[in-house]
């Protein structure tokens, strides 16, 4: 996609073109879960699907293409869905997008004790300093793993956050779906 660096990593740039893909729906979306496969495999394995994603002779080989999967269940925790999942072979890596409310690092120490999710989750979107950020993490069967963040008031390519530990929580449980 356009605004993917060249010189970064193949999972670095797949992260991207996720984020990329998830900006061009808007806000407001459920969570989306991708596999990560080889594109040189794919053109040699499935060159239907290749030519479907629009990936010729001419795309790069050394990539990663990501491949939305069914919708991620909105009755279900994130969590216990995630826990469910089970990866072919040919998937050497998995993505996910999901929208969050984030407070600053300062509004920690206002939280209230022994709230319910649910009461938590309502006192932080009433917060005055919260933040929407659209999350993309992306990890690898090697244990690799990246992150691309995007708050929603700096909507823009050049405003996107990447980095391996963004959120670690979230790519530990990636990390989980690829465990025997």
């Amino acid at each position: 996609m356009s605004n993917t660096p060249m010189a970064a990593s193949p999972l670095t740039r797949a992260v991207l073109e996720i984020d990329e893909y998830a900006s061009g729906l808007g806000w407001d979306q459920p969570a989306r879960l991708f596999a990560l496969v080889d594109t040189a495999r794919l053109r040699v394995q499935e060159p239907s699907l290749a030519a479907q994603l629009g990936l010729d002779a001419e795309s790069e080989s050394a990539g990663l293409t990501p491949i939305e999967q069914e919708e991620v269940p909105t009755d279900k925790p994130l969590d216990e869905f995630l826990g469910t999942i089970a990866w072919p072979d040919a998937v050497v890596g998995c993505a996910l997008t999901v929208e969050r409310l984030m407070l600053p690092p300062s509004a920690e120490a206002q939280v209230p004790q022994g709230l319910s999710e649910a009461k938590l989750a309502k006192w932080v979107a009433e917060h005055p300093e919260r933040q929407e950020v659209r999350m993309t993490v992306a990890v690898l069967r090697d244990g690799s793993r990246e992150s691309a963040l995007r708050l929603r008031e700096k909507d823009s390519p050049t405003e996107v956050l990447t980095g391996p530990e963004l959120v670690p929580g979230l790519a530990e449980a990636l990390t989980a779906t690829f465990e025997d």
